[in-house]
């Protein structure tokens, strides 16, 4: 009875973050090589201009979110680096939230609110969970390097 247990929660920190990644990554993926950086900047900043944010804050927001999507969601994919990733990845979703919010007030939020809970999710559940990464195998180096 405590394997299947404990094999679930392998399977569900598993499954979040490589869904989390999936998720994070096609958006940068998008964001970077089929719009365009120039694009993506022409229509974040657009509304941003007309409530008064300069256009370097737009620009430095769109190139922040779209390599911290591209390359955080690639490195929850395989699991690797995976707590940087997740507070790199907060801070995305913080700042889209915040810009959201500056160009609508009351904005639909349902691309958002599902990252957040597996983003949470990920943050507290414990380590030993999230047994199929890069992290673990390479701890598990560590301790074999050190031990022997």
């Amino acid at each position: 009875m405590n394997y299947s247990i404990h094999f679930r929660e392998i399977d569900a920190a598993f499954i979040a973050r490589v869904v989390l990644g999936v998720l994070f990554f096609l958006q940068g993926f998008d964001k970077v090589f089929r719009l365009g950086l120039k694009q993506v900047f022409q229509t974040v900043h657009a509304p941003l201009a007309a409530k008064g944010i300069p256009a370097f804050v737009s620009h430095i927001g769109v190139c922040f979110t779209s390599y911290v999507e591209l390359i955080g969601g690639a490195f929850l994919i395989i699991g690797f680096l995976k707590y940087y990733c997740l507070c790199l990845l907060g801070f995305d979703l913080l700042f889209a939230v915040i810009i959201f919010g500056i160009i609508e007030p009351v904005w639909d939020m349902k691309h958002i609110f599902p990252r957040v809970a597996l983003l949470l999710f990920l943050l507290i559940i414990p380590a030993q969970w999230d047994i199929l990464s890069i992290d673990h195998l390479w701890s598990l180096n560590q301790f074999i390097k050190s031990t022997f």
